[in-house]
């Protein structure tokens, strides 16, 4: 049984993280009045009058709409309460989630990659989270129709946490707004790092809890003097 320090501990940082998942999606849509109309004179669109009429701008209300809806069906969807108390609607959100993704998220985001304002080696960050949610969310898709629900879960959690990019990001643009950080390398940097690094840590976390996984053991010192002795 896990220690009741450590589990008060992870329910105060998934508190944490549901509010700041929270917090960043309300500020995307209060964000909405510099996006309708466009204004060109707001930190996101500043710059973008050559290009924003057109595909591009269609690219871009379809991500910043869908944006904040996947995001708060994926915190509804990934609780485990919600889906042994509901599992109908569960079902049903996770259509619409799937749908949402595939339709509007990856298509939108791989479009816009190509437009990335921190440069090439962040436009290659943002395509490359565009074809991994997508690829995630079909695998998880697949491995619900065929019953696989904990393989499913699997892959929708590293769904979620690809979709978290956007909140990560935020977070690293108001670090480096506090830090005053003016190097150039600094947002594609954060960039990758908004996907990779909670992807690495789930994928370690996996590793770690994996069955048949046997620790590595230090031997200890009369181990070493036993083994010694017979040698």
């Amino acid at each position: 049984m896990m220690p009741f320090s450590l589990r008060t501990l992870r329910r105060v940082l998934n508190v944490v993280v549901v509010v700041l998942i929270v917090k960043v999606t309300v500020g995307i849509v209060l964000g909405y009045r510099n996006y309708f109309p466009a204004n060109f004179n707001s930190d996101f669109l500043r710059g973008r009058e050559d290009y924003y009429f057109g595909a591009y701008s269609g690219a871009f209300y379809a991500h910043i709409v869908a944006g904040p809806v996947v995001l708060m069906l994926g915190l509804l969807l990934i609780s485990t309460r919600f889906r042994t108390r509901f599992p109908r609607w569960h079902r049903k959100l996770g259509r619409v989630q799937g749908m949402t993704v595939l339709l509007l998220i990856v298509p939108s985001g791989l479009w816009m990659a190509a437009y990335a304002s921190s440069g090439p080696v962040a436009g290659v960050s943002l395509a490359l989270l565009a074809i991994l949610t997508g690829t995630t969310t079909l695998l998880g898709w697949k491995a619900a129709i065929r019953r696989q629900f904990a393989e499913h879960r699997r892959w929708m959690t590293r769904t979620f946490l690809l979709l978290c990019s956007a909140v990560v990001l935020r977070l690293f643009g108001g670090l480096g707004s506090v830090l005053a950080v003016q190097a150039e390398w600094y947002d594609p940097v954060a960039t990758w790092i908004s996907w990779g690094l909670p992807l690495l840590g789930f994928e370690i976390s996996l590793w770690r809890t994996k069955p048949g996984r046997r620790p590595v053991l230090i031997p200890s010192e009369n181990e070493l003097t036993a083994v010694s002795a017979t040698s």
